[in-house]
């Protein structure tokens, strides 16, 4: 009987993985907006923050959102472990002359692996974050809202958390820069015109959003 399940194909599973991954891009532009507002540590831009992250976690259709959010994280990392393994087994014996890196990237071959370091980086980092907001002992700023920056601004000044986000940074940026453009190519949407286009966006996208974040950490901890 024809595996015709919604995950029971390998094709199946890239449209899935494409779909997911390209809402998980729209998240991270989304994220590094208001992440960016922690680069004025002024005590104005400390209150501006703390109010951001009031809105994001109390507005009914963010909320929402960040339902949906959570679900493509964890549907995104399984799908692609489980897109890895079928694909493995399906050619279980490595042909002696073939050489796996003539035609495709490092980071193409190995996102499954990337994608295993992104999320076990994103377990900590929500402990670190997500989960204090909702639940950590947080004090109040000036306005009353929890003050988060504090929260930010301690994990930040320590060499160890810094140093892991900016490797983690440079893990999502491979990550990114085959699968930005993997997505649309599952996707079937490929065209003479515009796929050159797509490449170059996404390599720039690749590059410079897991730059910007990386920034945080780095001008907050030489800024303590």
């Amino acid at each position: 009987m024809a595996r015709s399940a919604i995950l029971g194909s390998s094709l199946a599973k890239k449209y899935w993985m494409a779909l997911t991954g390209l809402f998980l891009v729209t998240f991270l532009l989304a994220h590094l907006a208001g992440n960016l507002q922690l680069l004025d540590m002024s005590p104005q831009g400390q209150l501006k923050f703390n109010a951001y992250a009031r809105f994001m976690t109390t507005f009914p259709l963010v909320k929402a959102v960040s339902y949906l959010l959570y679900f493509s994280i964890l549907f995104h990392a399984f799908d692609g472990i489980l897109l890895a393994v079928q694909n493995r087994q399906a050619r279980p014996v490595r042909y002696v002359k073939e050489n796996a890196g003539a035609n495709r990237s490092w980071a193409s071959n190995n996102m499954a692996l990337l994608g295993v370091l992104i999320l076990v980086f994103l377990v900590i980092h929500m402990k670190g974050f997500w989960y204090e907001m909702h639940w950590g002992p947080i004090g109040t700023d000036a306005d009353g809202n929890k003050d988060l920056y504090t929260v930010v601004a301690a994990a930040f000044s320590q060499l160890w958390y810094v140093s892991l986000y900016v490797v983690m940074m440079a893990v999502l940026a491979l990550h990114l820069l085959h699968g930005f453009q993997s997505a649309f190519q599952s996707l079937g949407l490929n065209h003479p015109r515009y796929t050159p286009a797509i490449k170059n966006v996404g390599v720039f996208f690749a590059v410079v959003v897991p730059v910007l974040f990386a920034l945080i950490p780095v001008w907050m901890f030489a800024n303590r």
